[in-house]
């Protein structure tokens, strides 16, 4: 029976011991858990931070530009309403249509070449003195349709 305790006291010895030290290595790996928790908690608080100033600054730089922007198309309508605008927008389309003209069209070219010389240098005659003052305030008539947005006028 002897025997039998020095063995049970060196069994419970050694158990002792190994639980000694399984809780020594256990309390090791908790504590580096916790560490690491802790410094992936920081990182996660600074990348937040981060993350937050930079969606307020966009939000503020949107909220900026929705300004510039409304600020931009009240003087666009504005400038649109100013006299003469309208017929500067029309005087565009009828030089891209002409310019179409001459490019799709044989012989609409030198027709309209001709056509415009001889309008700009009615044009010049009248306005540098050499026709009638009544030419310069009233204009010739012509057989020529005038275009009224979708309606077509003919000028008698």
């Amino acid at each position: 029976m002897d025997k039998l305790l020095i063995g049970l006291g060196i069994g419970l010895v050694v158990a002792i011991i190994v639980y000694i030290w399984q809780s020594i290595s256990k309390h090791d790996i908790e504590k580096k858990g916790k560490d690491e928790v802790a410094k992936l908690k920081g990182l996660l608080a600074d990348r937040m931070d981060i993350e937050s100033a930079g969606v307020n600054k966009l939000k503020a730089e949107n909220e900026e530009l929705k300004k510039a922007n409304e600020n931009l198309r009240i003087t666009n309508a504005a400038l649109a309403q100013k006299p003469g605008r309208a017929e500067v927008q029309r005087l565009q389309i009828y030089q891209k249509a002409v310019d179409r003209l001459i490019i799709n069209s044989p012989g609409f070219g030198a027709a309209w070449q001709s056509a415009l010389k001889e309008s700009e240098d009615e044009f010049e005659k009248i306005y540098s003195g050499t026709q009638a003052f009544w030419k310069k305030i009233l204009p010739g008539r012509t057989n020529a349709k005038l275009i009224d947005k979708d309606n077509v006028v003919d000028e008698q």
